[in-house]
């Protein structure tokens, strides 16, 4: 069975300019499904396979949280990392305008602009972390201080217990 061509996305080129290690993995999907779904296609544990989440505290304050797909963000926690009185989710409407990227696609790295990143702190426990690639189909498995280094992230609390 032929493997499957790995279309290169701004996340891919990122890293591969930074030299940073990480491993493509594809699979196949019709549109946007859920993280833990996701976790399942690709064969990796629900607690690797982490989302990336937009927020907003206004016009062009935007923050970005990566948590594990089975966690929720704590709207509360993400504020007070974020330094604002109130995060909201951004509009869905407005994720392409803003990063660059779809919803089921949504990769940290590679956004249009480098906006304050915060990884849930769960990830420091881990050996690697797998995040979206850019594309619905695409994720990348990397360690999560090399994803913290790149995007330029600090680790907080922030999903809820």
């Amino acid at each position: 069975m032929a493997k499957k061509k790995i279309t290169k996305t701004n996340a891919i080129r990122l890293l591969e300019q930074r030299k940073v290690p990480f491993q493509s993995i594809a699979y196949e999907s019709e549109g946007a499904i859920d993280g833990i779904s996701v976790a399942k296609k690709i064969g990796h544990p629900p607690k690797h396979v982490f989302k990336t989440l937009v927020t907003t505290a206004g016009a062009e304050k935007m923050y970005v949280f990566v948590i594990p797909v089975e966690a929720e963000l704590d709207l509360k926690a993400a504020a007070r990392a974020a330094g604002e009185k109130k995060v909201d989710m951004l509009h869905l409407k407005d994720l392409l305008a803003v990063t660059g990227y779809v919803r089921g696609g949504c990769s940290p790295i590679g956004m249009k602009k480098l906006f304050p990143t915060f990884i849930d702190e769960s990830a420091k426990e881990l050996d690697y972390i797998i995040v979206s690639g850019g594309k619905i189909g695409l994720q990348i498995q990397l360690a999560p201080n090399d994803l913290a280094n790149v995007v330029n992230a600090t680790f907080v609390p922030v999903t809820k217990p």
